[in-house]
């Protein structure tokens, strides 16, 4: 694949399911709204308080999980993180109460708020630098295939299983274990690190850089509000707005989370050769012309081919998001600092569901107005920020490792 070695592929399929787990297992919560609020006699507005709780705190796990990388390295980290969300998740099958569901939620949020700065760390400082903007496209990938997985088994089992039986399932992650353990390989860049003693603390990086940290923050908030303002209401809205049942749901679902494989992929790759900015800010606003099909449609053909080409931009204006952060931050903060300021973003964007059910609420329970009005500003906004940042194509970070002999020095 690509020219990589065995140590790189695996790496590249670690990172890859790890992100995909990771988001099997939340947005199998999106699916479950209307049952969960059915089976604790509470409206929907208030079980969304369980996805907004979960973004909110996962920035804490991005520090705690990031640090823990820096110190003790990528692979064992990766490996206790996975684990716990693992067991939180399957701990929320047995929730008897709201109040509890949330509380669970909150820890699991933290556990889950580790993965994605640890996992692109590792891949993107194994593979080649010339496959970044690749393996970038891969990697968030990962999030749509997650999606995608839950899509599917909420409609083969959710009916057989309930509710509490799909976040039993959701435990599936803990079976990666192995194979991280035996086959994957700690990241190259890390190790030479931790042979020349390298360490750096992160308090005087964040002064340094606070400039860059802030506009990361306001750039992922942007990002944020982008996939979950038209993703984690969809299934609410074809279920509530428009009536269609679990197995329409799931088919809808499914086409839409292949088009974010396919829009990261292209505009991860697209970036390799026009840079990351053009890939972005092209993505986000040919996402513009798709809202009318995408919300205010009818049937569920056009109203999934409108899903399919708005997650197709979407998550390929995502697909570049990776690899943008790990060049723009400084070395020896790769672990922490991107996964920190995305949580961060996650941590504004979090009041995303709640803040559209209310819209949809106050407009009749129009779900499509509510996540047009905040899919169309995003889209705008991202495309601003992105075009006063700087790009970072072609920026050296992990070298050619394939000899497992090059000079680290020179690439971090």
């Amino acid at each position: 694949m690509f020219g990589w070695t065995s140590r790189q592929r695996n790496v590249a399929i670690a990172s890859f399911l790890s992100w995909t787990l990771d988001a099997f297992d939340f947005f199998i919560l999106v699916f479950l709204l209307s049952d969960i609020a059915s089976a604790f006699q509470v409206d929907i507005k208030q079980v969304t308080l369980a996805i907004l709780l979960t973004l909110a705190v996962r920035p804490i796990g991005a520090l705690l999980f990031g640090r823990a990388a820096e110190k003790y390295g990528r692979k064992p980290v990766l490996m206790v993180n996975i684990a716990l969300f693992s067991f939180f998740e399957l701990c929320t099958a047995a929730a008897p109460s709201l109040m509890v569901f949330l509380i669970l939620r909150v820890i699991y949020g933290i556990a889950m708020g580790g993965v994605w700065g640890v996992a692109s760390s590792l891949a993107m400082e194994t593979i080649p630098d010339r496959s970044r903007g690749v393996m970038s496209g891969i990697f968030q990938a990962g999030y749509p295939f997650g999606y995608l997985l839950a899509a599917v088994v909420y409609g083969l089992l959710s009916e057989t299983v309930g509710w509490r039986g799909m976040f039993v399932i959701g435990a599936v992650p803990i079976f990666l274990l192995p194979f991280i353990w035996f086959k994957v390989q700690e990241s190259p860049v890390w190790l030479a690190a931790r042979e020349r003693n390298e360490s750096t603390a992160l308090m005087p990086v964040l002064k340094k850089n606070w400039k860059l940290c802030v506009y990361l923050v306001v750039l992922m908030a942007g990002f944020n509000f982008f996939s979950h303002g038209t993703q984690d209401l969809y299934p609410t809205f074809l279920k509530v707005q428009h009536g269609f049942d679990a197995h329409t749901v799931s088919l809808i679902a499914i086409s839409y989370n292949i088009a974010s494989i396919i829009g990261g992929v292209f505009f991860g790759s697209l970036s390799e050769k026009i840079g990351r900015k053009k890939a972005i800010i092209i993505a986000a606003l040919l996402s513009l012309p798709v809202i009318p099909l995408w919300a205010f449609s009818g049937g569920s053909w056009m109203l999934g081919l409108g899903a399919f080409l708005m997650q197709f931009m979407v998550q390929g204006a995502w697909g570049v998001v990776p690899t943008y952060l790990t060049e723009l931050v400084p070395a020896n903060t790769r672990a922490v600092l991107p996964g920190f300021v995305y949580q961060l973003g996650n941590l504004i964007a979090s009041v995303n569901a709640t803040l559209q059910a209310y819209i949809a609420e106050s407009h009749g329970h129009n779900y499509g107005l509510a996540m047009a009005m905040v899919a169309g500003t995003v889209a705008i906004l991202i495309s601003v920020l992105v075009a006063f940042g700087r790009d970072t194509r072609g920026k050296a970070i992990a070298g050619t490792i394939n000899n497992q002999s090059t000079d680290h020095r020179a690439k971090v």
